[in-house]
């Protein structure tokens, strides 16, 4: 079997269905500035970063408040949303896991969320699929996506080169990232249309498993 070294992979919209709870939190966030929040704003913020998206809702209130307070009202909203809802996979995503765990090919999470938001579902994540191996905040590199450090710290982290690894995205900003690293890239997209060399769109995840995704970025 002739598979990746490594697996990287983006949280939101890709492992997980969390999207909707983005979505929910944007609108509580925005409703209580007197403000809507429509499918279109969330589509303009898919795939972050926190700052991208905090910068945008400071604009959409007219500058009634600050982006950096904006954005920890986001993170709380969210936060307390990730952790009263059940883990809601993305389809093929947790077998896809779960598969790379039994083939002991590293798993990275690569996310643009922070820190605090990333460790409330990785546990409860791991207990269905296994441990991952390492993750990656937002918070904790000095680019963010759309900027390829993200990628090349979570290869680097595992001790693979770039090239040797798989990176799975479901957004236009996060599939620039793993594109830039150096990465082989799937893109999954269900959210915003991604059209971007060097990444192979599926429309899901599902059917599909280590060995056909890796023959698919090596085609």
């Amino acid at each position: 079997m002739i598979t990746p070294k490594a697996l990287l992979l983006d949280l939101d919209g890709t492992l997980l269905e969390s999207e909707k709870l983005w979505f929910i939190a944007e609108q509580r966030l925005m409703s209580r500035y007197g403000h809507s929040w429509t499918v279109e704003d969330q589509r303009h913020c898919v795939g972050g970063p926190l700052s991208r998206v905090a910068d945008y809702m400071e604009l959409h209130i007219n500058g009634a408040q600050s982006s950096t307070i904006i954005g920890a009202e986001l993170l709380h909203e969210v936060g307390s949303l990730f952790e009263s809802e059940p883990i809601q996979w993305r389809p093929g995503a947790q077998a896809l896991v779960r598969q790379a765990h039994e083939l002991k090919i590293p798993t990275v999470i690569v996310t643009a969320s922070w820190r605090l938001l990333l460790d409330s579902v990785m546990s409860r994540m791991s207990e269905t699929v296994g441990e991952f191996t390492l993750s990656v905040a937002g918070d904790e590199v000095n680019n963010s996506k759309p900027h390829p450090e993200p990628y090349l710290s979570a290869a680097a982290g595992v001790g693979i080169a770039i090239e040797q690894c798989l990176a799975i995205e479901d957004s236009h900003t996060g599939t620039l990232s793993a594109v830039n690293a150096g990465a082989k890239v799937i893109a999954v997209a269900h959210m915003q249309p991604i059209e971007i060399p060097g990444a192979v769109i599926l429309k899901t995840l599902e059917g599909q498993d280590v060995e056909s995704l890796w023959m698919l970025v090596n085609n």
